[in-house]
């Protein structure tokens, strides 16, 4: 199970920082992701990280500004996003996927490659 939370109202150019909470299992060797979903638009990816390394990817339009990073000794992933923008706004979802050893510094960027995902965490970002 995945819980996210941290969202809320923010003005623009504010920070906010997503915790994401793994229960249920040992998520050390998962890769975890972050989507984000607008009003009346499709999941997008925003970022992802892999299960070893801490290897990151960002979605072009967050890349400079969030930063994502996870702690295996406490099953907690984190999305740190600054300057934020009225374009930020949408529900966050936080997301799980466990991977062979071989892919243990992979990112995943695509939601079919993600099993687990939380129930979500709106974010406002007001102009």
């Amino acid at each position: 199970q995945l819980v996210e939370s941290g969202g809320g109202l923010v003005q623009a150019g504010g920070s906010l920082r997503l915790s994401c909470a793994a229960s249920g299992r040992t998520y050390n060797s998962y890769a975890m992701g972050w989507f984000r979903q607008a009003p009346e638009k499709e999941r997008e990816f925003v970022a992802a990280i892999s299960w070893v390394r801490g290897t990151t990817d960002y979605a072009d339009s967050t890349k400079g500004r969030y930063t994502i990073s996870r702690d295996n000794a406490k099953n907690m992933a984190y999305l740190q996003m600054n300057s934020l923008k009225p374009e930020d706004t949408a529900v966050y979802y936080c997301a799980a996927t466990e991977v062979p050893l071989l892919y243990y510094n992979t990112t995943f960027s695509r939601q079919e490659d993600y099993r687990y995902w939380g129930q979500g965490t709106q974010v406002s970002v007001s102009s």
